[in-house]
This record gives C-alpha cells, structure tokens and sequence, in this order.
C-alpha cells in the first residue's frame, strides 16, 4: 500500500490537487496466468485515487457536488471479483476505465493492485501494478 513518501513525490509531480482516496480494498478474485490462480483464486488489494475538484463540495457539504466512495468502491469490486483477468495491469485498466467513463468530473485516477499472497521464492509484502490515467482532452 502506498506510504507517506509515494504520496509526497506523487503530489509534487505533474498532478496534483483535490482527489478522492480509496485505500485497501480487499477482495477474493481469480487473476493471473497460472491455472490454480484462476481455479482458486487469491486475494487482491486495491488503491484508488480520482481527481476531481472538491471546493463545491466542501463549501455546500452535499453529497451531489462530490463522487460518493462507495461507487467507486463497487467499481473495484466489480472488476476484481468479475471475470478472470490474465494480467494485474489489465485488472487496474479495467478499473480505471469504469471509473473514468462513469464519472465525467473526475479527471484522473491512480489504481494499484496488490497480491499479497503469491508464490515467489523469498520474502515480500506484495507484487502488484500501479497505472495513473487521465481523461482524454
């Protein structure tokens, strides 16, 4: 999951601004290339960021200036627990696109996706893809 320093050197990079934070989502899905992978499934843990201007928001305090959470929230449970994917980078595009193509106001969004559990030799948190797409001008 992303730390404090990824978060900094994101904001001081070519985006910045109001965003909505998802971190963490966890879900069982049948991602991968390897047969048990598909058969089996793992479990998969997602981030997700959506650029989008808050200030109407947060001057009126209603939910219909904003992008509530929970959408995007099913967005990636849609994905992760829908149909098999070969590839993480295919599973963090589809969630983008979704998200992109359902709310207009946002901008731009950052998904990663983590698999905790995999069969590698050696020691480590996790593997996982990270994709930033921006809305197209």
């Amino acid at each position: 999951m992303a730390g404090k320093k990824e978060e900094e050197e994101e904001e001081t990079g070519l985006y910045r601004g109001d965003k909505l934070i998802l971190r963490g989502l966890r879900f069982h899905g049948t991602h991968g290339v390897k047969p048990e992978e598909k058969k089996l499934g793992q479990k998969f843990v997602i981030d997700v960021d959506a650029w989008m201007d808050l200030a109407a928001a947060g001057e009126s305090d209603n939910i219909s200036d904003t992008v509530s959470y929970t959408e995007i929230y099913r967005i990636a449970k849609t994905v992760v627990e829908g149909p098999s994917h070969n590839l993480l980078e295919s599973v963090a595009q589809s969630i983008a696109n979704s998200t992109l193509l359902k709310f207009p106001q946002i901008s731009a969004v950052r998904v990663r996706v983590e698999k905790p559990h995999v069969a590698v030799q050696g020691v480590l948190d996790c593997l996982g893809v990270q994709i930033f797409r921006q809305r197209k001008a």
